[in-house]
């Protein structure tokens, strides 16, 4: 009797569990928080945290690649696979560092080794850096790879990849940059 009675009352609460999960959304179109953009967006959660700062790159006299952006923002979650693009083309040749802007928020800062200097506080925002600290380029919004693809060439001295990417949308959540002629063995 006792054990039936226990029974019933783990079922029970099981069930009260189930009940009020409630379900989790991600939406590419709306500025909702889903978690880290590049894992779920574009496929690619190596991104973050960058493997390189600012300040080493331009003490190594190496390509920086700045993206600014931001979690919940709907632009950024749309820029996020030409982001993993970029990693795709260009590999270890570049130091490709996205940044959260919310740490720049509100602050005003001087020093040219620190991103928050660069950023103009729209989102998503990519700064292509030489490696004696001249910006090849600065721009907001959706930028086309090619144009990108062009700044870095200019900054690093390498020829432009000589193969483009497009991207993959696996469904309303996930996609990822693929070279041309790339075929997905799934």
């Amino acid at each position: 009797m006792f054990l039936a009675t226990l029974l019933k009352g783990i079922l029970s609460i099981s069930l009260v569990f189930l009940l009020s999960v409630s379900q989790a959304f991600a939406a590419r179109d709306t500025d909702s928080y889903d978690g880290n953009i590049f894992p779920i967006y574009a496929g690619n959660g190596s991104l973050v945290p960058p493997s390189s700062t600012l300040s080493d790159s331009l003490k190594n006299e190496r390509t920086s690649v700045l993206v600014f952006y931001l979690d919940d923002s709907a632009a950024s979650k749309s820029f996020a696979p030409a982001v993993s693009g970029l990693k795709l083309l260009w590999g270890t040749s570049i130091d490709l560092i996205p940044l959260t802007t919310d740490e720049f928020q509100g602050k005003t800062i001087e020093d040219i080794r620190n991103p928050g200097y660069y950023w103009h506080g729209e989102i998503p925002q990519i700064v292509v850096i030489d490696g004696k600290g001249k910006v090849t380029l600065d721009q907001t919004g959706q930028v086309p790879i090619d144009v990108i693809n062009k700044a870095i060439s200019d900054a690093s001295g390498l020829e432009e990849p000589s193969f483009s990417i497009t991207i993959k949308s696996f469904n309303e959540y996930n996609s990822e940059p693929s070279k041309d002629g790339y075929t997905d063995p799934r």
